[in-house]
């Protein structure tokens, strides 16, 4: 037989709930919404707890930074573009208020083959048994062609496919990122990891024409990050690559000699990554500003962002 005996808990010391500090109160909770509710409603109502507070924040955060006429600038991974957003980012910039979009590799095959057919996005597993992932013709062809035109004419990457797209009139240019930004003058970087995109594979891929016009991407992407000062830089659903960018991008523009340490930050993604939350959310604003990490599906939750941002700037 076991010699532990249970403990009495006769003797427990206790307090008065009344006396007690409490996070939680009645005046925190949400308000219900009728029919008919406004964007700017529907945030008000929300609770004042967590999310609650961050989201109605971070807009309050971008709506002053675009009414000051410092830079938001966006960086996002392809699947931005797969759920179908690029009609609501390119709102935005065609109101001014997303001054430059940086983009990994795949989303400038995703954005081309948008323009050229208006559909992307392969079903993987039934096309790599037989080796015909990514084996698309057109999009090799189109997506290298730009960026070897661009690499002989001094371009960076996302110049080079926005101009290649404008001169070939691509039939649904009018949702493409890239198309869209060249023609409204909003600069699009792109930075590539070499063998991450189906376009390596093609014959037409050129590594210097590929190495040199993201190269000089990238050094664009920092002489944006130096003027960020009062802005806000936004990571949507890029894990790795573009946290890393953004932070090698800040360390260049501080190494320079340039004051970027009162910014807003915020990372969009499904779950929460260590990557973002480090060289996105914590360690930017560690100075000045403030990072926010947003969790949620894209589809959702940037379409929620743009209608309370141009909400609160109609006001």
């Amino acid at each position: 037989m076991s010699k532990q005996q249970p403990l009495d808990f006769s003797g427990l010391k206790t307090y008065s709930l009344h006396d007690r500090f409490s996070k939680v109160t009645v005046e925190n909770f949400a308000k219900p919404v009728g029919g008919g509710t406004t964007v700017s409603q529907l945030l008000a109502s929300l609770p004042d707890q967590l999310m609650g507070i961050d989201f109605p924040e971070l807009v309050e955060r971008l709506a002053v930074c675009h009414e000051n006429h410092r830079p938001l600038m966006i960086g996002m991974g392809a699947h931005v573009i797969k759920v179908g957003l690029n009609p609501i980012l390119i709102n935005l910039m065609e109101q001014g208020i997303i001054t430059s979009i940086a983009l990994n590799g795949a989303g400038i095959v995703h954005d081309t083959e948008v323009a050229m057919v208006g559909r992307t996005s392969e079903e993987v597993g039934n096309v790599l048994g037989s080796g015909a992932f990514g084996a698309a013709k057109e999009t090799g062809e189109v997506v290298n062609t730009a960026i070897n035109l661009g690499a002989k004419n001094g371009l960076g990457m996302g110049a080079a496919l926005g101009d290649y797209l404008l001169e070939h009139d691509f039939p649904h240019n009018n949702v493409s990122l890239l198309a869209s930004a060249r023609r409204l003058e909003v600069p699009v970087t792109v930075h590539v990891a070499v063998g991450t995109d189906i376009v390596h594979i093609h014959p037409a891929a050129d590594g210097a024409a590929i190495g040199q016009t993201s190269h000089q991407d990238f050094k664009l992407f920092c002489g944006m990050v130096a003027d960020l000062e009062g802005g806000a830089y936004l990571n949507i659903g890029s894990a790795v690559l573009l946290p890393e960018v953004f932070l090698k991008a800040l360390t260049v523009a501080r190494n320079l000699g340039h004051n970027v340490n009162n910014f807003t930050t915020a990372n969009f993604d499904f779950i929460r990554h260590y990557r973002t939350m480090t060289n996105v959310v914590n360690r930017p604003t560690a100075g000045g500003g403030k990072g926010y990490n947003i969790i949620g599906h894209h589809e959702l939750m940037v379409p929620l962002l743009a209608a309370a941002l141009l909400d609160r700037l109609a006001d």
